[in-house]
């Protein structure tokens, strides 16, 4: 397989892939391979894509490819393209998908192979590598690609490439080192050299078989609130609020366990001021997109002058970064937070650098809003469900802080100021977003953010 012939497929290929950020924008693509696995026929190679956008910016995206002699049936969804090499026509394919190869990453990682500029890390014993189990690509990933194997493990491959230690399995490996409760166990990671500097390709992890996402958890109990809406959220058969509880535990712990790993720090006042101007000038182009914000404009801005303005000291730590419903999942035993990876679309050093812990808070309380209203969407207007909804949403956001604030040994909502702050600044970023790609949606941060202005940002008790 030979770069010129690969680049014009990945041009067609890259844009209709979920985890590729370059949708809709008009990009040249430089193909160079990284390794060829050693392994059984047929061989797995590992490219790099150096994506180059007209705007002048550029982005490195893993793809790991098999070669075919003949067409795969049920490989059709994931086939690159076809090339020719010596006069006979090859089939190329996303490796990741073909069931047949994906075992030469276990047996990379179980022996810690080199393939050129490519590591293989293990963690822990060979025998908790499943070689020989078989694989299944997660469909869910927006940003990654995952696969299951059997029901012991889970590799995710990273999409998006840039220099330094993925903080997911940095800090995956640092909480392990703790003896953490609420993390996966890692076993394993793929690293490369890559233009003189690591890179990090994927990671291999426990996979808790037997676990409920936490989100799945919440809109299960709307769903029997909503199904019963002549009663209170505390009434109906499948009450949150005690998993929220300790779920806002399992956070605080593992905040703790951030703290202990990688040391805390505090958010001078020209940062704070300075991460305050940050949230108007997004308000200001949040405006352009979603004009229905002009109705909260005032009480925003004043959000954001108090959250800026706000004396008393805000700590700092490593943090989750990216923390919602869908990063936690219920074991039979405790809650598992996943993903440390951060926000995908930030930078590898924006994802590394201290923040609060509020924010990771806040974006927890966002999650539990979305839970409550995620039925009432594309349902005819109902006063009484909208009071239920709402009512499911204070009941677990309070239990949340309550759960946070009995681990922590202080309660998130005693700097409301600044929670108020992190809290509105994340809804306004979902109003842009789902203005842009789901419009209908657009009526939950909007009640959130109304909320949120309503009450007194001065309040030191009470709802957040």
């Amino acid at each position: 397989m030979k770069a010129d012939d690969l680049q014009p497929l990945l041009s067609q290929w890259l844009p209709r892939q979920r985890w590729f950020g370059g949708k809709g924008r008009q990009f040249s693509v430089t193909a160079r391979e990284l390794a060829e696995l050693a392994g059984k026929l047929p061989a797995v190679s590992i490219w790099l894509a150096d994506v180059h956008f007209d705007d002048g910016t550029s982005s490195t995206y893993q793809v790991s490819l098999v070669e075919r002699e003949e067409p795969v049936t049920g490989l059709d969804h994931v086939l690159v393209g076809t090339v020719s090499e010596d006069d006979q026509p090859r089939w190329i394919y996303d490796a990741l998908h073909d069931k047949e190869v994906t075992q030469t990453f276990l047996h990379g990682i179980r022996d810690e192979q080199r393939d050129g500029p490519l590591h293989f890390e293990r963690y822990g014993n060979p025998d908790e590598i499943p070689v020989g189990s078989p694989s299944l690509v997660l469909t869910g990933e927006q940003s990654n690609t995952s696969l299951i194997f059997g029901d012991q493990a889970i590799l995710k491959m990273f999409r998006r490439l840039e220099h330094g230690v993925n903080p997911d399995i940095e800090i995956h490996v640092a909480l392990d080192r703790l003896g953490a409760r609420h993390v996966a166990r890692v076993l394993g990671a793929i690293s490369a050299q890559v233009d003189d500097g690591p890179v990090s390709i994927g990671m291999l992890q426990e996979y808790m078989s037997s676990a409920t996402d936490g989100w799945d958890l919440a809109k299960a109990s709307v769903r029997d609130l909503m199904a019963e809406a002549d009663l209170h959220a505390e009434e109906a058969g499948g009450d949150f609020a005690g998993e929220a509880h300790r779920l806002g535990v399992a956070t605080a712990e593992v905040h703790a366990d951030l703290a202990s790993a990688f040391g805390t720090s505090q958010m001078p006042a020209a940062d704070r001021t300075e991460r305050a101007a940050a949230m108007h000038a997004g308000l200001d182009e949040a405006l352009r997109v979603v004009p229905d914000l002009l109705r909260v404009e005032a009480g925003l801005r004043q959000c954001f002058d108090e959250f800026g303005a706000a004396e008393s000291p805000l700590l700092t730590q490593r943090i989750h970064g990216d923390l919602h419903l869908g990063q936690a999942l219920r074991t039979v035993h405790r809650w598992i937070i996943l993903d440390f990876e951060g926000e995908p679309s930030k930078s590898m050093t924006s994802r590394r650098r201290f923040d609060s812990p509020l924010r990771d808070i806040a974006g927890m309380l966002r999650s539990f809003d979305y839970a409550a209203r995620y039925q009432l969407v594309d349902a005819p207007h109902s006063s009484q469900l909208e009071y239920r909804a709402a009512e499911w949403a204070e009941r677990n956001r309070a239990a949340f802080c309550a759960g946070y604030a009995e681990a922590a040994g202080h309660d998130p909502r005693d700097q409301l100021a600044a929670l108020r702050g992190f809290e509105a600044d994340k809804a306004v970023y979902e109003a842009v977003y789902e203005s842009r790609n789901r419009p209908n949606w657009v009526v939950v941060p909007l009640a959130s953010l109304t909320r949120l202005v309503s009450s007194s940002a001065g309040a030191t008790e009470g709802q957040p």
